[in-house]
């Protein structure tokens, strides 16, 4: 069974059709959207503040999602993936964003609708990514923009299939 605990009485609320692994963390206030996963492993802290994701969000295995106490929330839109040990920290992700594996935003920072952050990139404090961009390196910089295609071939396909993949283990929990 996943920990699912509340903090203070407030427990996470997750929309329809949502998976979450039996090895995955959500604490406190949390709020998810339809068509959610929470993959093995991943931990979603709402212990020192908000967190809420749209819909079609996808928190891939040991990604962590956490803020600062009292002072940073964070705010996930609809279409994300947050891939394998990312870290998504105190920060506000638009709508279809790919955060990729390894990568880690910190508090403050705003990345803009259809954007990738590469795997590995570190985007710092308050950094503000534009929309239709990839953000690669340490400290993360702007290395292209994205093609249109790249939308529904990268960041579009990642999210549907997160869908289907939930399906395949929806029953077995």
């Amino acid at each position: 069974m996943p920990v699912i605990m509340h903090v203070d009485g407030v427990y996470p609320q997750n929309g329809e059709n949502c998976f979450i692994a039996p090895n995955a963390t959500i604490v406190g206030d949390v709020i998810m959207g339809n068509d959610c996963s929470v993959w093995f492993n991943a931990v979603i802290r709402g212990d020192v503040n908000s967190i809420r994701m749209g819909n079609k969000v996808n928190v891939q295995d040991g990604a962590v999602i956490h803020c600062t106490y009292k002072k940073t929330k964070a705010i996930i839109g609809n279409n994300v993936s947050i891939g394998h040990n990312a870290l998504v920290h105190g920060c506000t992700l638009h709508d279809n964003v790919l955060v990729g594996m390894g990568a880690i935003v910190m508090d403050n920072a705003v990345v803009h609708s259809n954007t990738i952050i590469a795997a590995g990139a570190v985007v710092l404090e308050n950094t503000v990514c534009e929309p239709a961009s990839i953000y690669a390196g340490v400290p993360a910089k702007k290395v292209k923009s994205i093609e249109p295609e790249q939308i529904s071939g990268e960041i579009d396909r990642i999210a549907n299939n997160y869908v289907r993949y939930a399906d395949w283990f929806r029953d077995q929990v």
